[in-house]
């Protein structure tokens, strides 16, 4: 029996160092070589300071800016050490009266836009920390952001088109705006001027 136990106890021993220390190193080193970006988190700097991740989203509240999916995660939204969904089903009635706060809100941000409300911009991703918004979400925020900046509207409608990613691998999904890279292409622009 001792035999067996010393064997017992090498086995765990052996495969506690290869699942436990080598292969995740392996898989960090293979990542940080193949795809260095995404392994450090896909991070944006503005000069040596983060302002963010193209992978999660953020929140943006100010008319000046297109302003993002909702997030579900709590108590902070958009965190990504509790990326969740809200879990309301559709005939929640918690889920309704957040749609409506959500639609009054956009609606008092720009009270002549009468053009119906994207459901992206109301409700939540799986995630709870999509970074993305349809193009018809930021089509719907140009007017208030034309108005916040003092900017044409077609100018507008060209950066979020240039910002605007197709489907992946031309199949999967549907175009989509990152918005903090919107956001950013908008300031880098008004600093131009």
């Amino acid at each position: 029996m001792l035999a067996q136990l010393r064997a017992a106890v090498c086995v765990f021993l052996l495969l506690s160092v290869i699942t436990g220390i080598a292969y995740p190193l392996l898989v960090t080193l293979v990542a940080h070589v193949a795809f260095p970006d995404q392994a450090n988190g896909s991070l944006l700097y503005d000069d040596e300071r983060v302002v963010g991740s193209h992978l999660i989203g953020q929140t943006f509240d100010k008319p000046r800016y297109f302003w993002s999916r909702p997030s579900a995660t709590s108590p902070i939204t958009y965190d990504g050490g509790s990326s969740s969904g809200s879990n309301l089903g559709p005939t929640n009635p918690d889920l309704l009266s957040a749609v409506k706060a959500r639609v009054a809100a956009l609606r008092a941000a720009d009270p002549g836009n009468d053009a119906p409300v994207p459901v992206d911009l109301v409700t939540t991703s799986a995630s709870g920390l999509d970074p993305h918004i349809s193009p018809a979400a930021a089509e719907y925020q140009i007017g208030r952001v034309a108005n916040a900046r003092g900017m044409d509207a077609k100018t507008l409608r060209r950066l979020v088109s240039d910002q605007t990613e197709g489907r992946t691998l031309g199949v999967l999904g549907e175009p989509r705006v990152n918005v903090l890279l919107l956001n950013r292409a908008l300031d880098a622009v008004e600093r131009s001027k």
